[in-house]
């Protein structure tokens, strides 16, 4: 039996459809090696003398335990202003100015955010907050993008963990949804809203202490995603205090780890939502957890309506009986 359910961060449908599950190989197969040749020295381990100017570092002893450097083969670059031109009436373009930037999570080539340790994460969370800052002080620049593609399906071109940091001269689409979503609901917030509610209902609810929530959302697109809240209401994550800031980074851990527990070793997305920098409306900052169990067929890249056959009830229960037996 199949079922809509709309995802009012965005506006969107998505299918539930418990019965796809019965597909021969719904699942991907593990995930697949990152990179094919090792015969060239990780970039990122300890010891590389190409990897950058340094522009954000968290020592221990002498020796770097995150690092934030720039990407080398950036998809955002340069000061010019966004000035939109227009090439006929059909051909729009302006240039792509901006950093683009990457965040090495540990010195350790297989420490991917669910291996880090509570103060590892510490370290990572403020080296977000401290280059979210630093980009909003950019003249030009509305808003700063940070994920982490994790395994060659989720889009990871190098083995060694790292997140990447995107501050852009433009608001995208996906933030733009979600703040109109956050404006039309009418219950005061949205975000704060959905986490009492998933602590009232609790069959969707995987981890909740007193500053952060897991849950895998009612409209959950995709099978077991989750979504990471702090508890207090801040639009923007760069004005956390340390404590929400550890909490998210370790719920994060939490969330990862044990996915991996049930599921195996699985590519996943991470996907950090905060305010664009000087708005001011209702927003909510979070983080999504999107793993790449299945594969966008033609019916999602042709309507944008995701189907996942796992139901987020279904979903929630498996993870807390991961995280009961660890």
């Amino acid at each position: 039996m199949s079922q809509l359910r709309l995802d009012p961060l965005t506006g969107r449908w998505v299918v539930v459809s418990t019965g796809r599950m019965s597909r021969p190989e719904a699942f991907l197969p593990p995930t697949l090696p990152v990179q094919a040749d090792h015969s060239r020295p990780c970039p990122f381990c300890p010891g590389s003398e190409d990897i950058g100017p340094v522009l954000e570092a968290g020592a221990d002893a002498g020796s770097w335990q995150v690092k934030v450097v720039p990407n080398r083969y950036p998809a955002f670059e340069g000061e010019e202003p966004m000035v939109v031109n227009h090439r006929g009436p059909l051909f729009t373009e302006a240039p792509a100015s901006g950093l683009h930037e990457v965040l090495v999570l540990s010195p350790d080539h297989q420490a991917g955010w669910g291996r880090l340790s509570e103060r590892q994460t510490r370290l990572v969370m403020a080296a977000i907050r401290d280059r979210v800052v630093a980009h909003s002080q950019r003249p030009g620049l509305r808003y700063t993008q940070v994920i982490v593609n994790a395994g060659r399906e989720a889009g990871a071109s190098l083995e060694h963990p790292h997140a990447q940091l995107l501050a852009l001269p433009f608001v995208p689409r996906e933030l733009a949804d979600e703040q109109a979503g956050f404006a039309r609901f009418a219950g005061g917030c949205l975000m704060c809203a959905a986490v009492q509610a998933e602590v009232d209902a609790h069959h969707r609810m995987v981890y909740l202490d007193d500053h952060v929530a897991i849950f895998c959302p009612f409209w959950s697109g995709v099978p077991f995603e989750m979504m990471v809240v702090p508890q207090e209401h801040l639009a923007h994550l760069s004005d956390s205090p340390q404590a929400d800031l550890d909490a998210v980074g370790n719920a994060l851990r939490i969330a990862i780890s044990h996915l991996r527990n049930h599921v195996g070793e699985v590519a996943y997305n991470l996907v950090f939502h905060s305010a664009p920098y000087r708005a001011n409306g209702q927003f909510h900052w979070h983080v999504h957890v999107l793993p790449k169990l299945t594969t966008l067929a033609g019916f999602e890249l042709g309507t944008g309506v995701l189907i996942n056959i796992v139901p987020p009830e279904e979903a929630a229960q498996a993870l807390r009986s991961s995280l009961a037996a660890a």
